[in-house]
């Protein structure tokens, strides 16, 4: 039979200290639990103000092992989070493009209702306009420069009618189909309005150029008057346009030709105003007046 190990440190100096101080631990700590008991049993004040201070000695002990702790419970979440930083970046991604293309969308909803609400407000103010309509179509690069109306001769659009939107005039309407109409835009080589300037009622010609600009020539001889900024508005000669239509803006002069573009730019409107001729509106005989009896002499009233 083997004989058991003997739990004497022996001759062994270090082992004996280290047993010697672990006794005396054992019996300081269990002297101190005592002595706490004692002192919780008979004077229960004193012990809270020794348990305060010993929470206040401890304390950073307390916050750096907490700490700790979190930290190595949260490794796992840390490596998931890394392991999953791919896929979700592009996700991220995708939710930017998609919130950004919204934040677009928005933007031109809220033109639109804009310009609808201007258009709107035309039409209310205007007793010459006829209808609203769109426009379907325009030509940016051919020689000649039309658009196409959504509405025609069954909607009452007739040649010569003018059109415009909000930002100022558009052209004219050049000829009509049952449901459709081609509407002579202003830059168009055949387009001719009369004009003035705003400010001070120079008169002038504003001719289409056919390259997307407005050839203006004043009326008035000598010096060219114009200088770019001036902003141009019918002027209502010739009994087709009715007066301060804003038309367009200088933006050059070369000698005696001023040259300018249009305000309304038929390839970013989509709601127009068809409007009776200036001279139908003028000449159009008052709803409110009395009709004249057939038969009945000037200056007497007819009497039923």
């Amino acid at each position: 039979m083997a004989r058991p190990p003997s739990r004497r440190p022996g001759h062994n100096r270090k082992a004996q200290y280290s047993l010697f101080a672990s006794y005396v631990v054992a019996v300081t700590g269990a002297a101190i639990g005592l002595l706490l008991i004692v002192v919780a049993i008979f004077d229960p004040t004193g012990f809270a103000g020794i348990r305060a201070v010993t929470a206040e000695l401890t304390r950073p002990v307390s916050v750096g092992l907490k700490n700790m702790v979190s930290g190595v419970s949260s490794i796992d979440e840390v490596l998931a989070a890394y392991w999953r930083a791919g896929s979700q970046n592009v996700a991220l991604r995708r939710q930017v493009e998609a919130d950004r293309n919204r934040i677009i969308e928005a933007k031109a909803v809220a033109q639109e209702n804009a310009r609808l609400k201007k258009l709107l407000k035309l039409v209310d103010e205007d007793a010459s306009q006829l209808l609203t309509a769109r426009l379907i179509s325009s030509s940016s690069s051919s020689a000649r420069r039309f658009a196409r109306l959504n509405a025609g001769r069954w909607q009452g659009v007739q040649p010569g009618m003018p059109v415009r939107a909000t930002e100022g005039l558009i052209g004219r309407v050049h000829s009509t189909t049952p449901n459709t109409s081609d509407v002579l835009l202003l830059t168009d080589s055949g387009s001719i309005v009369p004009v003035r300037r705003a400010n001070d009622n120079v008169p002038a010609i504003a001719t289409g150029a056919g390259d997307g600009s407005l050839e203006i020539r004043s009326l008035s001889a000598g010096r060219n008057p114009f200088k770019p900024g001036d902003l141009l508005v019918t002027s209502g000669i010739g009994g087709i346009y009715q007066p301060n239509i804003p038309v367009a803006v200088v933006v050059r002069v070369q000698g005696e030709i001023a040259w300018g573009f249009p305000l309304a730019n038929p390839s970013r409107v989509d709601a127009v105003v068809v409007e009776r001729a200036f001279e139908q509106v003028v000449t159009r005989p008052d709803p409110g007046a009395p009709a004249a009896t057939e038969g009945a002499e000037p200056g007497n009233v007819a009497t039923p």
